[in-house]
């Protein structure tokens, strides 16, 4: 009986692990390995012009999960040089319907709400976009699995990425992503971007990564590089300290905390 039991459980188990997941899916199993209890870091961002003038950020960051994991709340704060020292980022991130964003800056002593349509616009002067800070809402967009070839050492999905429609598109501010996925764990390595004309616009390569939460199977990118392939301009960001915090403390996600000098 015990044999027949087992083997029953051993066939159910084979079945499940043979069984293909879909592109959206995939993308689903991405978005969610980067989502974590709680995290606070400390990067570098380094904003390279056409000419190779480099401009070096110093960043504090804050990330922690709420109803249930379906929504997380993000404070980003710029803590030098002097010129962007105080501007913040504020987000709520929410799994089925647009996030919410405000953004601080020190010199006019406001904070203001990022409308839909300026999340295409640059973040800080970097090659990172608004909408780059977050994954998008999962139902806005259509998927495809174009291969499955290596990305680096890596087995990879190589997956399209299409807005439903163009108001979608111009909000994103990309007419498609073809995006790489690291079988073995679901992490992003290459994002490949294309403008609203079709034409090769944007890549971004993530280095490498730290397993924060290896209970739960939980990563975060330490080392990334954007690269604008219409100008030659790029952007660097290195984590330099990351720590899982589930305690986090609630009052960072406020805009009467993102506007504390």
């Amino acid at each position: 009986m015990k044999m027949i039991l087992f083997t029953v459980i051993l066939a159910i188990s084979i079945s499940f692990a043979g069984e293909k997941l879909s592109a959206k899916e995939i993308i689903d199993k991405a978005d969610d390995v980067s989502k974590i209890s709680g995290v606070e870091s400390i990067s570098v961002m380094t904003i390279v012009d056409g000419k190779g003038r480099e401009r070096v950020r110093k960043v504090a960051q804050v990330t922690k999960l709420y109803d249930k994991g379906n929504t997380e709340k993000k404070m980003i704060r710029f803590l030098s040089p002097a010129d962007v020292k105080g501007t913040g980022l504020l987000t709520y991130d929410y799994k089925e319907k647009d996030d919410d964003m405000w953004l601080f800056m020190p010199a006019l002593r406001k904070t203001r709400r990022i409308v839909s349509s300026e999340k295409a616009k640059s973040f800080m002067g970097s090659e990172f976009s608004y909408a780059d800070m977050n994954p998008p809402v999962l139902d806005e967009f259509t998927y495809k699995i174009l291969s499955e070839e290596k990305c680096g050492e890596a087995d990879c999905w190589k997956i399209e990425i299409v807005p439903k429609d163009d108001d979608i598109a111009e909000e994103n501010g990309f007419s498609k992503r073809i995006t790489s996925i690291d079988k073995s764990n679901y992490v992003v390595k290459q994002t490949i971007y294309y403008d609203l004309d079709g034409e090769l616009h944007k890549e971004l390569t993530v280095n490498a990564v730290k397993e924060l939460d290896a209970e739960k199977g939980k990563f975060r990118p330490t080392d990334l590089v954007m690269i604008n392939k219409q100008n030659g301009r790029k952007s660097l960001l290195v984590i330099e300290k990351m720590v899982l915090n589930p305690k986090v403390k609630d009052e960072y996600f406020t805009t009467r905390y993102l506007e504390r000098p």
